[in-house]
C-alpha cells in the first residue's frame, strides 16, 4: 500500500495537455452504470472492497462498480495521466501540484459549500476555493513502534529531543534483537512518509506556507534540516536495516508486529496494518516525533489520499456518488484506525498514545491565493519531489557511505536547488 513525483515540467506540461477536456456521458445526473475505481490498496481489494462493492451496489441498484489495485500506485498513475484512461474515481497522485487540479479532476464543490462537512478541504487537493477530492482517511504523524521491544530496552517514555531518540534507539542495538529503526528504503515511498512532519516540528500551523517562502529549507535549525538530520545521524550510527537495498515492505509489517523491528517513521494510517501483522496487538504503538514545542509534542492531522472525479470520465455521477458513500457509508477510515474525514465522527482509538503524551493536533493553514501547493511546486520543479522519497534515499545512501558526500553537503545543494527553482518560479 502507498504513498510521488511528477518529474520535471515536461511531463506537466504534457499531462495538461492530455487531460484537457471530458466527455460527461451521464449528464441526466442518474446515478447507474458502470465505473472503475483505482486504488493503491492491493492488499484489501479483493476482500474489504468487495464488500464496499457489495454495499454500494445495493444502494445504487442498476450500478457496478470494478477495481483496480495498483501496486507502484504513484508511477503508474503519472503515466497514464498522460491520456484521458485513469479510471473514473482515483486517489489524486501527491505529485499533482493544487494549480493542475482543474486539469484532470470534476469540481465537488467549493470550499465554504464543504469544509462544514468534512475535514481537510479547506487546505488539501482544493484551489482557488473550490474543492477537487475528499479523503479517504486522515493520519497524524509520528512513528509507529513495537512497544514491547522498547520496552526491553528500557525506555517507557517518549523521547522528547532528536537526541534522546537515537539514544532509545542505541539502548535498542544493544539490548535487544531488533533492528531499531526501519527505513524501508527499497521501495522508496516509505521515506516520502517523513515529509508529512511538516508542521509537527515546528508546531505551526503556517509551516507549509512558510516552506514555500524559504530560500534555504536544509538550513540548521529548520524543520527539514531537523527531519532529515535524524534520518541521516540514524543511519550514520548504524541504528538502521543492515542492507537498506533488500528491504521488503509487506515483509515489514510483520516483523515488526513480531519485534523484529522496533520503529517505523510512518503516518498512523499504518497502525492497522502493524496490529494485523502482530500476534499481540497491544505491543503496536505510535510515538509522537522526537521534539517539543514549549513543553509539548505536536502532530499534524491532515487528509490520506483523496477519491477523485476523472474530468474524462463518462459516468460522473455514479463516481460522484461514490465518493461520498466512499466518506461517508463506507466505513473505511474507522476500519483503518484514521480520522474520519467527516466532521462529526469523533478521534479513533489508534491516537490514544498520543493523546498520553499530551500531544497537541494541529491542522495545516491554507495558502494565501497564487500560493497554493507552492513548496511542493518548488520541490518537483528542482527535481526533490518531497513526497516521493528520491532525495531521502540519497540521505541514506550518504550515511552508509554508499555516496561520497557529506550531510552537509547534501544540504547545501538542496537549498541551491531549491533557491534557484523558487527564484524561477517567482
Amino acid at each position: 500500500m502507498r504513498k510521488y513525483g511528477i518529474a520535471g515540467m515536461a511531463l506537466v506540461l504534457s499531462l495538461a495537455l492530455a487531460g484537457c477536456g471530458g466527455d460527461d456521458g451521464s449528464s441526466d445526473g442518474a446515478i447507474t452504470g458502470e465505473i472503475t475505481v483505482l486504488t493503491q490498496r492491493t492488499d484489501i481489494v479483493n476482500t474489504v472492497f468487495q464488500d464496499y462493492k457489495r454495499r454500494f451496489e445495493a444502494k445504487y441498484p442498476g450500478t457496478t462498480v470494478k477495481f483496480e489495485a495498483i501496486t507502484d500506485y504513484e508511477g503508474e498513475i503519472r503515466i497514464r495521466m498522460n491520456t484521458k484512461e485513469y479510471g473514473d474515481v482515483l486517489l489524486i497522485p501527491n505529485s499533482v501540484t493544487a494549480d493542475m487540479l482543474p486539469t484532470f479532476f470534476e469540481p465537488l464543490g467549493t470550499v465554504e459549500e464543504l469544509k462544514d462537512r468534512y475535514r481537510f478541504v479547506r487546505s488539501e487537493q482544493s484551489f482557488e476555493g473550490t474543492v477537487y477530492g475528499l479523503a479517504i482517511t486522515g493520519n497524524a504523524q509520528g512513528f509507529v513502534y513495537n512497544k514491547r521491544v522498547w520496552q526491553q530496552a528500557g525506555i517507557t517514555t517518549p523521547p522528547k529531543t532528536p537526541a534522546e531518540f537515537l539514544a532509545a534507539l542505541t539502548a535498542i542495538r544493544d539490548r535487544t534483537d531488533a533492528i531499531p529503526l526501519y527505513t524501508n528504503y527499497k521501495d522508496k515511498w516509505p521515506l516520502g512518509q517523513w515529509e508529512g512532519l511538516r508542521g509537527v516540528v515546528s508546531g505551526d500551523p503556517d509551516a507549509a506556507i512558510k516552506l514555500g517562502r524559504d530560500d534555504a529549507p536544509w538550513a540548521p535549525g529548520k524543520e527539514h534540516y531537523i527531519i532529515d538530520s535524524l534520518l541521516f545521524d540514524a543511519v550514520a550510527q548504524g541504528l538502521t536495516e543492515p542492507d537498506p537495498t533488500t528491504t521488503n515492505w509487506e515483509q515489514s509489517k510483520a516483523m515488526l508486529g513480531t519485534g523484529k523491528i522496533a520503529t517505523m517513521m510512518l503516518g498512523s494510517w499504518a497502525i492497522v496494518q502493524m496490529q494485523e501483522a502482530a500476534p499481540n496487538k497491544a505491543d503496536i504503538g505510535y510515538l509522537p516525533f522526537p521534539l517539543q514545542v514549549n513543553g509539548t509534542f505536536h502532530s499534524v492531522i491532515s487528509g490520506d489520499y483523496k477519491n477523485a472525479i476523472n474530468i474524462n470520465s463518462k459516468n460522473k455521477a455514479t463516481a460522484r456518488a461514490w465518493i461520498e458513500w466512499f466518506a461517508n457509508e463506507s466505513n473505511y477510515a474507522a476500519d483503518q484506525g484514521g480520522i474520519s474525514p467527516v466532521v462529526n465522527q469523533p478521534m479513533p482509538a489508534t491516537l490514544a498514545d498520543l493523546t498520553a503524551a499530551g500531544t497537541t493536533f494541529i491542522e495545516l493553514n491554507p495558502a494565501p491565493k497564487g500560493e497554493e501547493g507552492l513548496a511542493d511546486k518548488i520541490g518537483n520543479e528542482a527535481e526533490i519531489a518531497l513526497w516521493d522519497g528520491a532525495y531521502r534515499q540519497r540521505i541514506v545512501d550518504a550515511a552508509r557511505g554508499a555516496r561520497n558526500e557529506t550531510k552537509e553537503q547534501i544540504f547545501a545543494d538542496l537549498n541551491r536547488k531549491w533557491a534557484e527553482t523558487k527564484a524561477r518560479l517567482q
